[in-house]
């Protein structure tokens, strides 16, 4: 445990649950994935679109993304500087779009077009790493799985769950740290307190109903007043 997590071990265990109570209550309803999507292909392609990039960004791209290309064939039969510009808002469209059509094709030669569930198997196709992985499983399969993003990462930090700035060393941090029930919501629940409160830039730690129970926001705090 680092300093933030230092503490008796039940101490720390009630203040998780504690944590992760109030999520379940203030966003309750934020348990669906935030990327628009219809097929499990559409989900893993918009997954691997939202590296350095807003979903929301992403959900106007796949709009009409998905609407031209309707299916993996598709992708691959289309010219790649013609996908290039359809994706180049989402950012480092090159990459993007050579990992795009590889994926199609691992996806159509190995796996008759099915996205696969383990995860060795996804994360072997082109451009897809274990956070892309989880998103599909954890979605898609309803596999318990922890997604470690942005706001992941950050959030889990600030309230002591993880001492690390790897996402998979944070990833399996946080599965001995959260109860399995909630490694699918916890992804989605932290997005939208980061996106409402805990923002990067500018946290509202006074109007944060999690404050009592995130020691950054309480230390945060504490230096102001004694400064």
């Amino acid at each position: 445990m680092n300093n933030l997590t230092k503490g008796s071990a039940k101490n720390y265990d009630q203040r998780v649950m504690k944590v992760l109570e109030l999520l379940d209550v203030y966003y309750y309803d934020q348990v669906k994935c935030f990327l628009n999507h219809e097929t499990p292909w559409q989900l893993l392609i918009a997954t691997m679109l939202s590296a350095q990039c807003t979903d929301d960004r992403v959900n106007i791209v796949t709009e009409t993304l998905f609407r031209k290309y309707g299916s993996l064939k598709d992708l691959i039969e289309a010219p790649l500087s013609e996908l290039e510009q359809d994706i180049r808002s989402t950012g480092f469209y090159h990459n993007k779009a050579m990992n795009i059509q590889v994926c199609a094709r691992q996806l159509l030669e190995h796996h008759n077009g099915i996205v696969p569930s383990d995860i060795d198997e996804l994360t072997a196709l082109r451009g897809v790493g274990r956070k892309t992985a989880n998103v599909v499983r954890g979605n898609i399969y309803k596999i318990p799985s922890v997604v470690v993003d942005t706001h992941v990462k950050r959030i889990s930090y600030k309230l002591g769950f993880t001492e690390y700035e790897d996402p998979v060393k944070i990833e399996f941090q946080l599965m001995d740290v959260l109860p399995e029930t909630h490694w699918i919501s916890y992804n989605t629940q932290i997005i939208a307190h980061g996106r409402k409160i805990c923002k990067a830039r500018n946290p509202d730690c006074e109007n944060c109903f999690l404050l009592p129970y995130c020691p950054t926001g309480l230390n945060n705090r504490y230096s102001s007043i004694g400064g």
